[in-house]
């Protein structure tokens, strides 16, 4: 059974391009390491919520864009092992390429999927 692992991050409007070559690399390493695919998602309709909602979950600012993602693994075991060597991969070095968005305010977890249609 296929494996998610789902982020949600505020990246700064000005920084929507330099975001873009970021996921673009990290999508080939997640691919590298095992990955089915990779999919990020730049907000357009994310309205504000009353107790609870993307924006307020990353404490998006005024000049910021909430941006969805996920990646598909075939299995937990692979996402486990594949995330292991994702995270000790030299392309996210932060000294030579850092994060283009506020890594501190990104929510993710791992989800097993309850239905695929």
């Amino acid at each position: 059974m296929t494996y998610i692992f789902g982020s949600v991050a505020a990246v700064q409007n000005a920084k929507r391009e330099a975001y873009k070559a970021y996921a673009e690399m990290a999508a080939t390493v997640f691919r590298e390491a095992g990955a089915i695919s990779v999919m990020e998602c730049w907000g357009d309709d994310v309205p504000e919520g009353k107790l609870t909602s993307f924006p307020m979950a990353v404490k998006l600012q005024e000049d910021e864009t909430v941006v969805f993602s996920w990646i598909v693994w075939p299995s937990k075991q692979v996402a486990d092992q594949g995330m292991k060597s994702v995270m000790s991969d030299p392309r996210f070095e932060p000294a030579t390429n850092p994060m283009p968005f506020d890594g501190q305010r990104m929510i993710y977890g791992g989800f097993v999927p309850l239905v695929e249609a």
